[in-house]
């Protein structure tokens, strides 16, 4: 089984699923810090030495064991050669519609 078809299955779970869905933007952030880093072919001591951090604490941020500051974040991106983008989408596509 692969681990897609592990995450579906327990997903079918309603209790694993809302635990799941609240932590997607931790997810997301850690997902794409790793996908950039990767990209620019930079190992985690590289890409401290570039922002300042010790590589210990980098680990943390992309292990998901650390949540990052906004500012922490501004300064990977910079050290990744990107910027840093933020946004507020709507629930289930309901742009525009009261709740």
């Amino acid at each position: 089984m692969t681990f897609d078809e592990l995450l579906e299955k327990h997903l079918m779970d309603g209790d694993v699923k809302r635990e799941y869905d609240a932590l997607e933007p931790e997810f997301q952030i850690i997902h794409a810090m790793l996908d950039a880093r990767i990209k620019e072919d930079l190992t985690q001591q590289q890409l401290a030495d570039r922002i300042g951090i010790d590589r210990a604490d980098l680990s943390k941020l992309e292990n998901g064991n650390a949540n990052p500051s906004l500012r922490t974040l501004k300064r990977i991106a910079e050290g990744l050669g990107r910027k840093l983008s933020i946004e507020f989408l709507p629930k289930d596509g309901l742009e525009g519609a009261k709740k």
